[in-house]
Order: structure tokens, then C-alpha cells, then sequence
């Protein structure tokens, strides 16, 4: 998506065109706060006239309570109706308001969710956190604020000027050019508002940025001892936050201030015109004071435009963090409507010239053709970044290749439904999350309607049966987020159940041992063994000492496949994997 901002007629700071399209999700509320707002100045007018002609009547023409009575009651009520309306507006400003953040949040991570995580790893998580909550969180004071104020500025200025011509000609002209003073001056400090808006959502960014690394390596920090350099280098960001802020807040107070004076001085004038008047007879007071009391009417809603500026300017930055996540995601991936049971799954897979590159053009697969056997276990071995890991994303449909095709038998994968073709996938990740939330939710994660003795059956299976009795509250134990910790081979053991729960035909295990103590490793390998019996597997193994299950090892080399064999022929080929073996073992080849 691109953006075209423009200079919009009056004072509103540059606008992005897509707050505009996204001012469309207000609907009828901001319909109704804009005609709740032109009501209000229909009532402006009407109070201003009240109260000239009951100060007319009071002190010139002598009138008594009596007389006034009437009059004093329709101003009463003009200021009770006056107030409803502005608690009216202020509701329905905030109901448009949290539309249009609602249903932006929910286009942000739906496109996040549909992408998946071969998108998810090329985006900055502080940066994608700060467009998803901070950068829409800035949008309501435009929504229910700004743009009702902007729409206000246009409308009640014109319906006072209309009420002032027929009256007096040159009390309207001093309106009418002393008016167009302030939308210059916002446009002469409109540059160097947007320079420092863009300053602040930078620095804000890069500060959520920082600080989510720094939680997330909490433990090497202080193991290092560099933790308290970190907190300094927080401290920085915030300073530098800090003073950013304030640099937008300078020109939102300067810009207030400059309204105040153009407002002061230009009623001043009209003052000063219908006083010399009134003195001379050329003019009555009720009309004189009646026009009196409209020229802060007719300033004030550019002045509270002044006061709404900031708000502007920030949604303006926020709402191109927003689009730039947005436009910065892969294209939704397209599939079909077939369904996917065991019987179709259980045919051949094959990749047929597959290539697949990523958002920076970076190659992460070239022309693999590869065939899977029902069944069959077949590894997929190669360094970090060959391309293992993005072969089972593919196969997981979070991306369509760019070159090439997935066939399931003869249909191509993005011929079925996802969700159907996900429902008969076990994918056993390298790092498994673990939500907050009970162990029994947690291992029927994938199948939430499982019972409670097939939970402990899965678990029985993948030797977490016994591990999770010994803890106090057993399967209600809370794990995940803020519950208990729970060590690296048992998050794996839970992401085995998980798959062992779902009894899918087809097993995705993504560097299933990486990093984990010889003692998990075996309870690991033991679960393995149990959960590939009758089931076809695609093992990305980095770990080469783990492949004594597999049938076929496909050899992948930056993103190429190089070689494809059983263990004993590619031995017997002294080839690449032959080289990678004994690089692993510590060996030299002649």
C-alpha cells in the first residue's frame, strides 16, 4: 500500500488518505457527531441572540423579571439542550472512534495471523507491537476528537457568517479575512510538526524494540553482567522520548497559542468597529452586542481545532506505522474449498520445482523436487538457513511458493481448506509454546473438545503422565505466561501429546531435539519412536546423531537440494552429507 498525504482546505495538519478510508468505519457516528455539532451552533446563535436581547431589555428598555421570564426560561433551556447535545457527541464520537480501532486491530493481526510465521520472522516484534496497540491507541483522539472539530470548524464558522452579513457587512469581512490567518500559519508549522511526529513513533518504536530484547535476554545479560549497561541505554530512550514528545508538544502548545492571539485580536477589532458605531447611532446595541457574542462563537471552533492538533499530527504518524505493517506482510495466501481427511493425505506429497523467496528477495529455496511416500520418514538435513525449516511452512500453507507446486497426490496444496488441511498435520516445533493456561489445555491445544482421560493417555504415551502427577495441582497445574516454568524437554514432551492427541496421519518435527540435556533427549527419542509408528514423517533434524528412524535424507545446501538417500548411500556416495557427518563428529575427509 502506498500513501499519498495532502494538504486538506483550513487547518488540519497533513492528513494520510488512508485516515481518510479509514474514517469511512465510523459510519452513522460520525454522521450523528457532525449534526449534533452543526445543532450545537445553530443553538450558539440562537443563545447569543437570547442573551442580547435580554441585556437589552434589562438595561436599556427597563424590563422587569416578568418580562424577562420567557426569555430566561428558553436560555435555560438553550444551555440544558446545549449540554445533552455535547454529552451526546462526546458518545457517539467514542463509539465511531472504537469502531474504527476495533476493526483496524482486527485487519492488522488477522493479515499477521494469515501470513504466518515465515512473515512474523521478518518483521521487528517491538515495532509490530508498538503499530498494533500504541499506534492505534493514537487514533482516538483523531476519530472522536479531531476529525468531528475539523468537520465543526468548516461548518458553524460559515452558518455565523451567514447570520452576519444580512446584519453588518463589515463585521462579517473581518471575519471573513481575518479567518484564513490561522490555516496559513498551520500550514507554516505543519512541516516542522510532521518532522518531529516522525521523530517520536521512531523513537518510540525502537524503544519497545529494545526493551523486548532486553526481556528476552534477561539471563545472558546478567550472566555477562551487562544488564545495568542495558538500563542505561533505556534511560537513553527514554530521554530521547522524553524530549521528542515535548518537541510535539511545543507546536501543539504553540500553535493553541497563536489561535488564542489571532482569536483576541480579531474580536478586538470587531469591537472596536461596533463600539465607534454604537457611539456614532450608526448602530443599535442589541444587534451590536449580538454580533459581539458571536466573534468568540466564530473563532472558537478553529480554536478548539488548535488544541486538537497534536492529535492530528500523532494519528497521521500512527496510522503509516499501521499501513507500513500492513503493507510490509505477504499477500494473503489463496486456497481452495476441499477438505482434507486421512485418505488424502496419506497419498504422495511432492514438491515439484518449488522456490521460494522472502519480502527482501532473499532465496530461501531453489527448484526443489522432492517426493514423500506414504508412511515414510524422511529427513531433511543442512546448516541454519538451508532452507529446512521453510520447506515445512510451505507444507503447512502458510506461504505459496513462488515458483512451482505442493501436490497432495495430483491436486495442488492450495486446491484445500487450510484449516481442513492443518487438522491432519501434528507439527512438533523447535521451541513449543506454551499458553497460559492449565497442562491439560495446553496438550489439547490442537483438540480442545478431547476428554480428560485421552489427555492423560497422550501424555502416558510421551512419558508426562508420571512428571505431571508429581506436580501439586497435576493437569490444572497453570504453566505458560505468569503460571510455572517448566524445562525444555517438557515443553517438548507437551508438544508430543499434543500431536499424539490429534493422531494426524502426517508428523512435522522442526529440530525436535535441538538443544535439550541427554536425559530429555532419550525421553524425546523414546516418545518419537512411539508417535511415527504407521505415519508418515518430514523431520528437519540439525542434530545428525537423530536419524537413525528415518527411511530417506534429503540434503539441503542454501536452499538447494544436493543429495537424497538412505543413510547408508549417502555414506557410500562420500558426497555432502558425508562431509557434514564428519564435520559434526569432529572428523577431517581425506
Amino acid at each position: 500500500m502506498t500513501f499519498s498525504p495532502t494538504f486538506t482546505i483550513g487547518v488540519c495538519p497533513m492528513i494520510n488518505q488512508q485516515l481518510i478510508k479509514l474514517a469511512k468505519g465510523m459510519g452513522n457516528s460520525l454522521i450523528l457527531v457532525i449534526l449534533i455539532g452543526s445543532l450545537s451552533g445553530l443553538l450558539i446563535i440562537a443563545q447569543c441572540f437570547l442573551i442580547a436581547e435580554l441585556v437589552d431589555g434589562a438595561f436599556l428598555k427597563e424590563q422587569g423579571l416578568t418580562e424577562l421570564a420567557t426569555g430566561l426560561s428558553a436560555l435555560l433551556s438553550l444551555i440544558l439542550l446545549r449540554a445533552f447535545l455535547f454529552w451526546a457527541g462526546e458518545i457517539f464520537s467514542l463509539k465511531g472512534s472504537l469502531q474504527v480501532q476495533t476493526k483496524l486491530r482486527q485487519t492488522v493481526l488477522g493479515q499477521v495471523f494469515r501470513s504466518g510465521p515465515l512473515s512474523s520472522r521478518q518483521q521487528d516484534t517491538g515495532q509490530m507491537i508498538s503499530s498494533l496497540i500504541d499506534s492505534v491507541d493514537a487514533l482516538e483522539d483523531f476519530f472522536a476528537r479531531y476529525l468531528p472539530t475539523l468537520a465543526l470548524a468548516g461548518i458553524i464558522p460559515l452558518g455565523i457568517l451567514i447570520i452576519v452579513f444580512p446584519r453588518d457587512l463589515l463585521t462579517a469581512l473581518i471575519l471573513l479575512l481575518t479567518a484564513p490567518l490561522i490555516p496559513l500559519f498551520m500550514m507554516l508549522i505543519g512541516s516542522l510538526a510532521d518532522k518531529w511526529a516522525k521523530k517520536q513513533w521512531h523513537v518510540l518504536g525502537k524503544m519497545n524494540s529494545h526493551f523486548l530484547d532486553v526481556l528476552e535476554g534477561l539471563t545472558t545479560l546478567k550472566l555477562l553482567q551487562k544488564s545495568l549497561k542495558q538500563t542505561k541505554t533505556i534511560e537513553q530512550l527514554g530521554r530521547e522520548w522524553a524530549e521528542t514528545t515535548m518537541g510535539v508538544l511545543k507546536i501543539a502548545f504553540l500553535s493553541a497559542f497563536f489561535l488564542e492571539f489571532f482569536m483576541t485580536i480579531s474580536t478586538a477589532l470587531i469591537a472596536v468597529s461596533l463600539g465607534l458605531r454604537l457611539l456614532t447611532g450608526n448602530m443599535d446595541f442589541q444587534t451590536a452586542f449580538f454580533l459581539l457574542l458571536l466573534a468568540p462563537e466564530f473563532y472558537g471552533p478553529l480554536r478548539n481545532l488548535g488544541t486538537q492538533y497534536h492529535a492530528g499530527i500523532s494519528a497521521t504518524k500512527a496510522v503509516e506505522n499501521v499501513f507500513r505493517l500492513l503493507s510490509s506482510s505477504p499477500r494473503e495466501v489463496q486456497f481452495g474449498e476441499r477438505p482434507v481427511n486421512k485418505e488424502i493425505l496419506n497419498k504422495q506429497i511432492k514438491f515439484e520445482n518449488v522456490s521460494f523467496y522472502y519480502e527482501d528477495q532473499r532465496q530461501a529455496l531453489r527448484k526443489i523436487t522432492l517426493s514423500i511416500q506414504p508412511q515414510e520418514k524422511l529427513a531433511l538435513v543442512g546448516a541454519s538457513g538451508a532452507g529446512k525449516s521453510t520447506l515445512l511452512q510451505l507444507l503447512l500453507g502458510f506461504a505459496h511458493p513462488q515458483a512451482g507446486q505442493i501436490l497432495i497426490g495430483e491436486l495442488p496444496l492450495s486446491a484445500f481448506k487450510p484449516e481442513s488441511l492443518r487438522q491432519q498435520i501434528a507439527l512438533v516445533p523447535q521451541k513449543p509454546h506454551l499458553f497460559r493456561g492449565t497442562i491439560a489445555e495446553n496438550i489439547a491445544f490442537f483438540k480442545p473438545a478431547a476428554t480428560l482421560p485421552e489427555i492423560k493417555t497422550a501424555a502416558l504415551k510421551v512419558g508426562l503422565h508420571q512428571i505431571v502427577l508429581e506436580l501439586p495441582a497435576g493437569y490444572e497445574t497453570i504453566i505458560g505466561g505468569g503460571g510455572r516454568s517448566l524445562s525444555s524437554g517438557q515443553g517438548q514432551l507437551i508438544a508430543l501429546a499434543r500431536a499424539f492427541l490429534l493422531d494426524a496421519p502426517l508428523v512435522l518435527l522442526d529440530e525436535a531435539t535441538t538443544s535439550l540435556d541427554p536425559v530429555s533427549e532419550e525421553a524425546i527419542q523414546k516418545a518419537l519412536a512411539e508417535l511415527l509408528k504407521d505415519r508418515r514423517a518430514i523431520i528437519a533434524a540439525h542434530r545428525l546423531a537423530t536419524l537413525k528412524q528415518v527411511d530417506r535424507i534429503a540434503v539441503l545446501n542454501r536452499g538447494s537440494l544436493v543429495e537424497i538417500g538412505s543413510q547408508a548411500e549417502l555414506l557410500a556416495n562420500e558426497g555432502f552429507y558425508y562431509r557434514l557427518l564428519n564435520s559434526y563428529l569432529g572428523k577431517t575427509s581425506d
